[in-house]
């Protein structure tokens, strides 16, 4: 039942709910022991906060909920590749494992020359790769619109 897919969905639902509300459609889930320990998404339209990423957002929230600032236990879910800002976030965090559905490749943390994630920091990506892409593709094009 707890595999990557199981929570890149919980992950892609935050992303549905930040779509819903004309955020760009990215969601975050945080896992401890099998367990989810923050959900969010997207909110920088919401709160006008440029750095309210659905990243910074879950971040923030394990944090409060483990009672310390180190997530090396913990495995992050996001349905697009963090940007730079939050690689740094994460790096700072020490975050035991990344898991990432859809790459970007404009601005997407691996477009650095150099990575910006801890060490120790495992990664795995395509996790529901196409659903991710899918929703952020029907995003801006419902903006373009």
């Amino acid at each position: 039942m707890f595999t990557h897919e199981y929570f890149m969905n919980e992950a892609f639902k935050e992303a549905q709910k930040a779509f819903d509300k004309d955020e760009v459609p990215i969601g975050v889930v945080i896992v401890c022991n099998n367990t989810i320990i923050a959900k969010c998404h997207n909110l920088t339209e919401t709160l006008n906060d440029v750095t309210a990423h659905a990243e910074m957002q879950a971040i923030t929230s394990a944090a409060e909920y483990l009672g310390g600032k180190y997530l090396d236990q913990c495995s992050l879910y996001v349905t697009l590749e963090p940007c730079p800002m939050c690689a740094g976030a994460l790096f700072w965090a020490q975050l035991g494992n990344l898991i990432y559905g859809a790459s970007d490749d404009k601005r997407g943390y691996s477009s650095l020359k150099s990575n910006i994630l801890h060490p120790k920091t495992i990664v795995t990506t395509g996790i529901l790769q196409n659903e991710s892409s899918q929703l952020i593709k029907a995003f801006f094009a419902k903006k373009r619109k």
